[in-house]
């Protein structure tokens, strides 16, 4: 009985989504930080963009993610917690124009989750296994249940002002009780690991195309340049370095694609000082030189990064 209740929550958030959603593609909903996505086809080639930090619940398909050299995948009834901003590469693997991927998009703030944590770990933070950027586990039912509510309210522009940041809360508290709330609370834990890597991943966001300084950062997080290096890559699945070669090379086919830039305009831009290397490090990531990769994903169709 359970798993057939389940079965039609989770259809019935769907059928929400793809109200909110006709189209591919993804909407900003009425409540700020709030996002309902579209896909409905398949995609064989993995599409590269910067995930910020989000809950996904999944209503309908399956997707797989790449985040430096770990792969995870997720479907329809799971809901998957990204802790940090991070690059990673992402491919719908299960959707149809008549059944198509659907996802609703929660962003988490920080600062939000240091206070519901507050009131949910009144004695005190718990103490998480793993600091890893992303969590993939089954969507509670109760949780299923408040985010078809704030769906819900979508279509009441007055309801939604007024109740939906409540709705949202809930989720967040029902996200904090579970079995995620662990590692979910130290998003917003002042001095925790994954707070002090957020701390250094927006200092690599915001000048990536500069020279990193890995001394530099690990002095602002207040941790040796060895406790650092190894944080960071558990935090994040990759190197400090590995993460703003990512951000660059990201950056650099997103101009190509939708500027027409050339490539050694786009290298230039992203930081780059020698064509060759920029054009040898581009091969390497995305398997090919940075004309021939544009020119097929154009052949294919791609428009631009995935939602």
């Amino acid at each position: 009985m359970r798993a057939k209740q389940a079965d039609f929550d989770i259809a019935t958030l769907a059928k929400l989504i793809g109200a909110l959603v006709p189209y591919d593609g993804t909407v900003e909903l009425r409540v700020p930080g709030v996002r309902a996505a579209r896909v409905s086809h398949t995609n064989q080639e993995p599409m590269h963009y910067v995930q910020r930090s989000t809950l996904c619940i999944v209503a309908q398909g399956a997707k797989i993610v790449m985040i430096g050299d770990d792969t995870y995948g997720y479907e329809a009834g799971q809901m998957a917690v990204y802790s940090i901003d991070v690059p990673m590469a992402g491919r719908v693997t299960r959707a149809s124009y008549s059944e198509p991927y659907l996802l609703l998009m929660l962003d988490l703030d920080a600062e939000k989750l240091a206070e519901l944590a507050l009131r949910v770990f009144p004695h005190g933070l718990p103490q998480p296994r793993d600091a890893r950027a992303l969590y993939v586990g089954d969507a509670d039912a109760h949780i299923i249940d408040a985010a078809t509510r704030l769906l819900d309210l979508m279509a009441q522009p007055v309801d939604a002002e007024l109740l939906a940041p409540l709705v949202r809360d809930e989720i967040l508290i029902r996200l904090l009780r579970g079995p995620m709330g662990s590692r979910v609370a130290q998003i917003g834990r002042a001095g925790s690991n994954v707070q002090r890597i957020a701390n250094a991943v927006s200092r690599l966001r915001a000048h990536f195309d500069q020279p990193a300084n890995v001394k530099e950062l690990a002095t602002l997080v207040n941790m040796s340049v060895t406790s650092f290096h190894r944080q960071f890559k558990a935090v994040t699945g990759m190197s400090p370095l590995q993460y703003q070669k990512t951000l660059r090379l990201q950056e650099a086919r997103r101009l190509m694609l939708t500027t027409m830039m050339d490539a050694g305009s786009a290298g230039r831009r992203v930081g780059y000082v020698s064509p060759s290397q920029f054009s040898r490090e581009y091969g390497r990531f995305f398997g090919s030189a940075p004309v021939k990769d544009i020119n097929r994903l154009r052949e294919q169709g791609v428009a631009g990064a995935d939602a």
